[in-house]
């Protein structure tokens, strides 16, 4: 083989090159030359299962037939790729196709606003049109959280390895706890750490000596992601949403990732019912494209021209390509089958988990999953649970990737394997992957087991 031909030769000049702050390279050490569907090929002939899929962004998976027609119809038309903020008949449509999505009666009252590219931009264009409109200055947030690697989403954003070197990020954020049975921070667990959770935001909000001032906003992932696919209880998202309105604070619900089906419905918040006041979308709406939007009530309309803006906001590529996400998403059955796809993994994990003690929880929704590895054989946190163990599930993660498996980890000291994966991967893919997964899990487990 040819010494240009060779991952190495690639991994080598991206070392040299790129920033140190490059990360998937350090842990998946190759270089793509194909993709389709939920399989990539790197340039040395090696085909991989992706269960990554862009972070969550490729809904469809790589090269999508019907993504990449649209993409070429609309280059081939002659029609603008570069529009600013100027409306095209892509960009009607793709408008049109939004409001299609959301939860019934929602679409009358709302007012999109497109950002730059990525969905840090979405979280700051969020934070700044409700200071607008309230007057307020500060944030609630909840610890475990992920909005982005800017300055102003990094400052809500739950994960201090990303903070403690980058000092003086927005103000006026103030952290909540966020439920998470497994490591519930009441203490509790269950139904009762979650009722927990709730009451403690309602009575510090409504406290006059909470010695918190009423915010601008309260931002949240219905499902967190990087902090370890925890999805939030439907009683307490039902709480914030009650709390919220009764004091007119605006709630913004992060859905850049969990959302666009990942969970098996269109946004991760229609599983409590609740119909928030801000939606960020970002990834998967864009059709493999970059694109980021705010969705808005228009009650909080109030910013002039050019209170945020952006040169890349008029990807038409994107809006093409999400255009036909969208349609996808609405087809009869696809959500089901989204969900029922996750219920299969989820149900092969536990059964797992009850075979091999270094798991230690397993959860998600739909096609957002995670499993948490801990250390069978350390010590145990305040709920008698084992610690997580970001060693072990490196390890995992590193014979998956050497067993031709692509999967992200996240959560708490990196403990937590994560499943981003297509939601059109095939029953057969799928089940290839969980075999890969099993095999890696079974072979590690032997060496904690005493």
């Amino acid at each position: 083989m040819d010494a240009t031909s060779t991952n190495k030769y690639f991994t080598d000049r991206q070392n040299e090159f790129e920033s140190s702050a490059r990360s998937y390279p350090r842990k998946f050490p190759f270089a793509l030359k194909k993709a389709k569907g939920v399989w990539v090929e790197d340039v040395e002939g090696n085909k991989y299962l992706d269960f990554l899929c862009g972070a969550g962004t490729l809904a469809l998976g790589h090269n999508d037939d019907e993504v990449n027609q649209a993409m070429i119809d609309l280059i081939s038309s002659g029609a603008p790729l570069h529009t600013l903020d100027l409306t095209t008949p892509a960009k009607d449509k793709f408008v049109e196709e939004i409001h299609s999505i959301l939860p019934f009666g929602m679409a009358k009252d709302v007012k999109i606003q497109f950002c730059s590219p990525s969905g840090t931009d979405a979280t700051d264009a969020a934070i700044k049109l409700c200071k607008s409109a309230t007057g307020r200055g500060s944030v609630i947030a909840f610890s475990g959280g992920y909005h982005g690697m800017g300055h102003g989403a990094m400052a809500l954003t739950g994960n201090c390895n990303a903070k403690n070197k980058v000092q003086n990020l927005m103000p006026g954020v103030q952290f909540m706890p966020y439920p998470y049975s497994y490591r519930c921070p009441m203490g509790l667990g269950g139904e009762e750490g979650a009722k927990a959770c709730g009451a403690y935001f309602e009575r510090l909000l409504k406290d006059p000596e909470s010695g918190i001032t009423k915010p601008a906003a309260v931002i949240l992932e219905p499902i967190q992601g990087e902090g370890g696919v925890i999805p939030a209880p439907v009683e307490f998202l039902q709480t914030v949403r009650r709390v919220t309105a009764e004091l007119d604070i605006p709630l913004i619900c992060d859905e850049i990732q969990c959302g666009m089906g990942r969970s098996g419905k269109i946004f991760a918040f229609e599983y409590a019912g609740i119909i928030p006041d801000v939606i960020l979308a970002s990834k998967a709406i864009g059709g493999t494209q970059p694109m980021s939007v705010v969705i808005y009530n228009k009650k909080l309309d109030t910013w002039g021209p050019g209170a945020h803006a952006g040169t890349f906001r008029g990807n038409q590529l994107a809006m093409v390509a999400g255009t036909v996400v969208m349609e996808r998403l609405k087809s009869p059955g696809f959500l089901d089958d989204v969900k029922r796809k996750g219920d299969l993994f989820r149900g092969r994990m536990e059964a797992l988990k009850a075979e091999c003690p270094i798991i230690g929880d397993v959860r998600g929704k739909g096609l957002m999953l995670g499993i948490e590895f801990v250390d069978p054989n350390g010590p145990v946190d305040v709920m008698g649970h084992p610690v997580e163990s970001g060693t072990i599930c490196a390890r995992v993660q590193k014979e998956c990737f050497e067993n031709h498996l692509v999967m992200e980890k996240g959560g708490r000291n990196g403990s937590v394997m994560r499943c981003l994966t297509a939601l059109t991967i095939s029953d057969e893919d799928l089940e290839t992957g969980i075999q890969i997964l099993e095999k890696v899990v079974r072979n590690i487990n032997k060496d904690y087991v005493k």
